[in-house]
């Protein structure tokens, strides 16, 4: 694997999306960078709440997820026009690893090639090569060709921000997919890599009672979900379900042709090796939030 000549010691840009009324999660935020002792700059999360006007402009996405989106197209614009190759985007629910720090205190592990590296894992499975590089710091490097949905936390190479904010004018599909899902051409035009294990998981994936991070942007675009997947099923035939079967089949022969494995990515957590995160629908959402702190993760990023 290719690596990059940079300068040594020179540490990841690293933005960390928050909303103006979230100061409980900025603390959370701030205290995680002090754990594993790196520096981040704040990015003023785009509110869906204080901005009607963003509901009309998609009738596929939920107001939460196109905010979502400006957020991180906010960052993408700062990576743009920085002058590093690279920049990290964390959303303020992040959890790191107790080995995060050296990782992004150091440049020179990223493959020349690299245009994003997936730094989280949402707990369900991915497809990726079968052989991983070890890149240091405990961490291996693979790389990613199946879907691994979430924003959460993820490297993206400044020519691939400059990529990113050219072909998302209109807001059709969410932020997630746009990055990681490879049926989507802005995905599968990217070289993808996938951290092993993950640097960080998002704070609502963990079954800690001690991080209360609950997120309101899952009830709030649900309707949006039941809406997009009931138009999938009307279009569904019997049909299409052996096709569907017969084409799950076909990639798990192609992708051990190919050398890829599908398994889920792990996450080490206060020393425990976690393989399966809590789902949103069973975090405990009525249990009350501490104080400052905002429950509504529907947006992160810019003004």
């Amino acid at each position: 694997m290719d690596m990059r000549g940079q300068v040594a010691g020179r540490a990841m840009r690293c933005l960390v999306i928050n909303l103006d009324r979230a100061p409980g999660r900025l603390a959370h935020m701030t205290a995680e960078f002090a754990r594993i002792q790196i520096k981040f700059e704040r990015v003023s999360a785009v509110d869906g709440m204080s901005r009607p006007e963003i509901a009309a402009m998609s009738h596929i996405l939920s107001p939460t997820e196109i905010a979502c989106f400006l957020s991180h197209k906010a960052c993408w614009h700062i990576i743009a026009e920085g002058v590093d190759a690279y920049g990290a985007v964390f959303e303020d629910d992040t959890v790191f690893t107790a080995k995060a720090g050296p990782l992004l205190a150091d440049v020179r592990w990223i493959p020349a090639d690299a245009n994003i590296i997936k730094l989280e894992t949402v707990f369900r499975k991915a497809v990726i090569g079968m052989m991983p590089s070890p890149v240091g710091f405990s961490f291996s490097l693979a790389r990613l060709y199946g879907v691994h949905l979430g924003a959460g936390a993820y490297i993206i190479s400044k020519k691939a921000a400059r990529d990113l904010l050219q072909a998302t004018g209109d807001f059709n599909i969410p932020v997630d997919h746009v990055l990681f899902d490879p049926t989507v051409a802005t995905s599968s035009s990217k070289t993808i890599y996938q951290i092993l294990p993950a640097a960080c998981a998002q704070g609502l994936f963990l079954k800690d009672k001690s991080i209360e991070l609950a997120s309101q942007i899952e009830p709030d675009r649900l309707p949006y979900q039941m809406r997009r997947n009931l138009v999938q099923r009307r279009r569904k035939t019997p049909l299409t379900n052996v096709k569907t079967e017969a084409r799950r089949i076909g990639l798990q022969i192609a992708n051990v042709c190919k050398l890829r494995l599908e398994k889920t990515i792990p996450f080490h957590h206060h020393g425990a090796r976690i393989q399966r995160g809590m789902n949103w629908m069973e975090y405990p959402t009525h249990r009350p939030a501490p104080l400052n702190a905002n429950t509504n993760l529907d947006v992160p990023s810019n003004r």
